[in-house]
């Protein structure tokens, strides 16, 4: 993200956290939800953290890359301007999906663990 106060057309200057210090990266994420307001389908999330954040690759066929947050926080404040509650969101990293550790074990008709 870029630090407005800071930088000229010349010179990019990142901003930092004001609580952490941290850079900040700005990632745009999709609801891919068909039922899904246009309005909400995207949002961006603010990421801190020392390195400039990756999408894992595309999985299962499709367009999209499938992310988690950790330590994702929603604050609401007053957008005065479109007289709205909104929403900003930030995060401690990004990364790809935990995958599952397995199989459930489920009980069989007869009783006995399934995996």
């Amino acid at each position: 993200m870029r630090d407005f106060d800071k930088s000229t057309p010349q010179k990019f200057v990142q901003q930092n956290d004001k609580e952490t210090g941290l850079p900040m990266w700005s990632v745009s994420v999709l609801d891919a939800d068909p039922d899904a307001r246009k309005a909400d389908k995207t949002v961006t999330v603010k990421v801190l953290d020392t390195v400039q954040p990756v999408p894992p690759e595309t999985t299962g066929g499709t367009p999209f890359r499938p992310v988690e947050f950790d330590g994702l926080t929603v604050t609401p404040y007053l957008d005065e301007r479109r007289n709205r509650v909104a929403y900003s969101f930030r995060a401690r990293a990004m990364r790809a999906p935990a995958k599952p550790a397995g199989k459930p074990v489920t009980a069989a008709s007869d009783g006995k663990a399934v995996a």
